[in-house]
């Protein structure tokens, strides 16, 4: 991962299992889309504009806390960042709507 600031990883199994199987739901083009910000969060963990947000409150997904989202069109991406261990903890992807933030 030479150039890259942050690894981009899940923090167990499980959750890269939920992860994709979620994932697998999307349409090939979202699907698509939401892979690229692996690489975009490995360079900057808190882009710029709208599509990013610290989210208030206490998420916890699989006993980890999500502190952070991406939007990307009706899909949130759910995370955490380790400043001291430079990664990225993908914890969630899911559908926008009432249940994305349960």
């Amino acid at each position: 991962m030479s150039g890259l600031l942050y690894e981009v990883g899940f923090p167990s199994e499980r959750v890269e299992k939920e992860f994709f199987k979620v994932l697998s739901k999307a349409v090939p083009k979202e699907r698509e889309r939401i892979l690229e910000w692996f690489d975009k969060l490995a360079h900057d963990p808190r882009p710029p504009g709208k599509n990013f947000k610290f989210l208030k409150g206490e998420l916890v997904v699989f006993r980890y806390l999500a502190q952070y989202r991406i939007r990307e069109g009706d899909w949130r991406i759910l995370y955490d960042i380790d400043d001291i261990h430079r990664r990225v903890l993908l914890l969630a992807v899911r559908r926008r709507g009432h249940h994305a933030y349960d």
